[in-house]
């Protein structure tokens, strides 16, 4: 067997009622915590209940309420000179992915010199910044767990894929109590971003055995419970099995590597301001259809673990009974299509050339085991409107 490196967070807490309890453990880290997190979660009362569980252990808060969009280097500066003025010595991330990405950087720029876009790739982040303690309130980025964030340089338009091991949260807090509030729509978004992840990183030219049995089993939890957790967000299960189930998506793809799909979505949402999960979920049954001929024995074990029956298929052909399986859960969660998000077919078509420029430049796509071309990307740019 080949040797192989597997990385996580060193604690994770998962669970209903868990919260509080690990909120308890934060004053061993550190004294002057900054909380970042957006205005949702200030309104529906979350915010204060972090704060006040961390008041209890005579933490010194500083509280930056203002990522209220997908984040970008502008949240990132603001953050750090918070940070900075108030003399903090760690990061607390509450929220869906925006607050948790932003969290990253803001740990990444207060030890390391320079800009946020002077650390676009991988490996580039010389210095470990402050603890990350990330509290995930939608089941899907998987940033918890995860060595990576996406950073908007509001300048280019570009969304910057930043990766090192520095950015892996000391601890995460996987609460599934504060999903209940969760819409339908974001809910059915953050689903198949994490369904996403999980079909990634299984089909990886990087894949590797651990994290393919996370994958397998995110995508089983995945098939079962989105669509309850969907119907009914009361649903405490299915719930539960959705946050656990994009944990280990992001498990899965931070130790192997995402493909197509998110090398695709990443210029989308910078172009056209859509959410990361959106983005992927419109994207994500072209890019399949596209990408199964390179491992169809792999996409055939993804169809099993959908729920397809083996009744002596070929592997192609069960592996295209998968992509009819997930094309369906889309459909019953109302995924739309790129033009269903309102978006204008000719501005969409200018900016073709860019995002598949985009989408290669970021490097994903070349993991995917059918190596796409730039006019590949294009046709599932355009099939996917």
């Amino acid at each position: 067997m080949d040797s192989y490196r597997f990385l996580t967070p060193p604690i994770i807490y998962y669970g209903l009622g868990t919260l509080e309890g690990a909120c308890d453990k934060l004053a061993k880290i550190g004294n002057r915590p900054l909380v970042v997190t957006d205005k949702i979660m200030i309104n529906i009362g979350y915010a204060d209940r972090v704060v006040n569980y961390l008041k209890k252990q005579k933490l010194e808060i500083s509280l930056f309420n203002e990522v209220n969009t997908e984040p970008t280097d502008r949240y990132v500066e603001k953050g750090t000179n918070l940070f900075k003025e108030n003399h903090c010595d760690f990061v607390i991330a509450l929220g869906g992915g925006s607050p948790i990405d932003t969290a990253k950087a803001i740990s990444l720029m207060v030890s390391n010199p320079g800009e946020i876009q002077d650390y676009m790739g991988l490996g580039k982040v010389k210095q470990n910044g402050p603890p990350i303690v990330a509290i995930p309130t939608t089941s899907g980025t998987g940033s918890e767990v995860t060595q990576f964030t996406i950073i908007t340089d509001t300048k280019k338009d570009v969304k910057m894929l930043i990766g090192s091991e520095y950015l892996i949260p000391k601890i995460a807090i996987n609460d599934p109590a504060l999903t209940m509030t969760v819409s339908p729509s974001i809910t059915a978004a953050t689903g198949i971003d994490a369904l996403t992840h999980a079909i990634e990183a299984y089909t990886s030219r990087r894949h590797q055995p651990l994290a393919d049995n996370f994958a397998l089993s995110s995508i089983k939890r995945i098939s079962k419970y989105l669509r309850r957790a969907w119907a009914n967000g009361d649903d405490e299960e299915a719930r539960s099995e959705m946050m656990l189930a994009a944990m280990e998506a992001g498990i899965a793809f931070n130790n192997s590597s995402v493909t197509i799909v998110h090398g695709m979505s990443r210029p989308l949402g910078a172009l056209f301001h859509i959410s990361h999960g959106i983005s992927n979920a419109v994207l994500l049954p072209a890019c399949l259809e596209y990408a199964i001929m390179g491992l169809p024995e792999r996409f055939a074990n993804i169809a099993k673990a959908m729920g397809a029956k083996d009744s002596n298929l070929s592997d192609l052909d069960l592996a295209k009974e998968g992509l009819i399986l997930i094309k369906k859960l889309c459909e019953d969660v109302e995924i739309p299509s790129i033009s269903g998000l309102g978006i204008d077919k000719n501005n969409f078509t200018k900016r073709l050339d860019k995002m598949a420029t985009d989408a290669l430049a970021s490097g994903s796509p070349y993991n995917t085991a059918r190596k796409p071309s730039k006019e590949d990307i294009i046709k599932i740019y355009e099939k996917s409107f």
